[in-house]
């Protein structure tokens, strides 16, 4: 099992650029299915997700060519010849259940494992059925797969009793060819949402108001293939931001979306750190005495829960007392535990975690738990004297593209050993 080993590391400075991101990426992935003609996509980075994806795609009879140097990847579903996906490969990610909407669409049936991923609490697919169960598909539950088919998919009014953006995705794939008009009411808004929707529209989709908390979907008969480049991945943005915080660095950002960091860009300011958008990219800069700060996850346009963990990295060097509230999973303070060996006071309570400051906190071993726990205790490890050890960094290599390299071309002292 890989490990990093990272010892405390000056301010870091200099320039990152922000890969494709990957909640994005998989998605439209998936999406590919719903046409026979070549789809290309650009911006897609060499992630053990984006590669799990791929040999879903592949073992559906997808025929996918991916050069992982210039990141482009063909996709031609012009067969598909199964709807089963294996339990194997679904487990070993969260996004494996966005295959049955465009399943369901191009192929009339599917059946699926119920899907896997980090282990930060219960992500049912309950909203997905209910959406599908709408649009006129028989949903079957039994030995932990879902059995889903039909004759047509039929247009239809769905609301979402959560902006779940899985579940978002999943009926939009499902509905861009289905018989009439299908409007989603409480969608999730996130860009990522955003990218999947116009790429769906490059195919020849006809989706108005994404992006809003109502969409509307005209369907069409069949799609062609498109060309797409992939959104930069906002929570890899977040997390650099937080490397030059929490360092006391200055690190330029280009390839990043100034709007779809807004909270993001607000918390760290609340910690006195300076923000800059530039036409090149966004400047932070880290010069004063880290605050403290108070943060609740939300939906977008809301804190994004995948940067709570390395925001309460940030939290244990800054001034004061900071308090951490997680609405979305229940089980996401795992990290927190990992953070205490280090020396960080933090008190947790159901969904609450209350953080107070300390000077420094200090090397040990310690295990990421998931792949954005991952994230946070590569941070505290720069801040942290001594040399740090973290194991299970195969969680890290899930969502961040080539991390290590790029802290190191920033000045952070960190190697991994096999």
């Amino acid at each position: 099992m890989s490990k990093f080993i990272i010892s405390k590391s000056p301010a870091l400075s200099g320039k990152v650029e922000i890969s494709g991101a990957k909640n994005a990426v998989l998605p439209i992935l998936c999406a590919c299915l719903l046409t026979e003609k070549e789809c290309i996509l650009n911006s897609v980075p060499p992630l053990m997700d984006v590669y799990a994806m791929m040999d879903i795609l592949k073992s559906l009879g997808v025929k996918v060519d991916y050069d992982n140097v210039k990141q482009v990847a063909r996709i031609k579903a012009e067969k598909v010849s199964k709807t089963k996906e294996e339990y194997e490969m679904a487990g070993k990610l969260r996004a494996s259940f966005l295959v049955m909407g465009p399943l369901l669409a191009r192929r009339q049936k599917a059946k699926l494992p119920l899907p896997g991923g980090c282990q930060i609490g219960t992500r049912p697919v309950d909203l997905h059925i209910k959406g599908f169960t709408a649009l006129g598909a028989k949903i079957k539950q039994e030995h932990g797969f879902v059995m889903a088919k039909c004759r047509r998919l039929t247009g239809t009014h769905i609301y979402l009793d959560f902006p779940s953006v899985g579940a978002t995705e999943n009926i939009l794939m499902a509905a861009v060819m289905a018989d009439g008009v299908t409007v989603i009411e409480n969608a999730a808004v996130e860009p990522e949402i955003v990218d999947l929707a116009e790429f769906l529209n490059k195919m020849g989709a006809k989706i108005t108001d994404y992006g809003k908390s109502t969409i509307t979907i005209k369907g069409v008969k069949n799609l062609k293939g498109a060309k797409h480049t992939v959104i930069p991945d906002r929570i890899e943005a977040g997390t650099f931001m937080v490397a030059a915080a929490i360092t006391g660095g200055d690190i330029l950002l280009t390839n990043a979306v100034p709007d779809h960091l807004g909270a993001i860009t607000s918390k760290l300011k609340e910690a006195n750190v300076e923000i800059e958008e530039l036409s090149r990219g966004i400047r932070v800069c880290a010069k004063g005495e880290l605050l403290a700060f108070d943060l609740k996850t939300m939906p977008f346009p809301g804190f994004p829960t995948d940067l709570q963990a390395v925001f309460m990295s940030l939290s244990t060097v800054a001034k004061g007392t900071s308090v951490i509230t997680e609405t979305v999973f229940e089980n996401r303070f795992l990290h927190a535990g990992e953070l205490i060996r280090m020396g960080a006071e933090i008190k947790t309570d159901g969904r609450i975690a209350v953080v107070d400051g300390v000077k420094k906190l200090t090397a040990t071993q310690v295990k990421a738990t998931d792949l954005r726990a991952g994230a946070a205790l590569v941070l505290a490890a720069m801040v942290a004297e001594g040399e740090t050890e973290i194991s299970d960094i195969f969680h890290v290599d899930r969502g961040y593209c080539l991390l290590e390299e790029k802290l190191i071309n920033l000045g952070a002292q960190i190697r991994r050993e096999e």
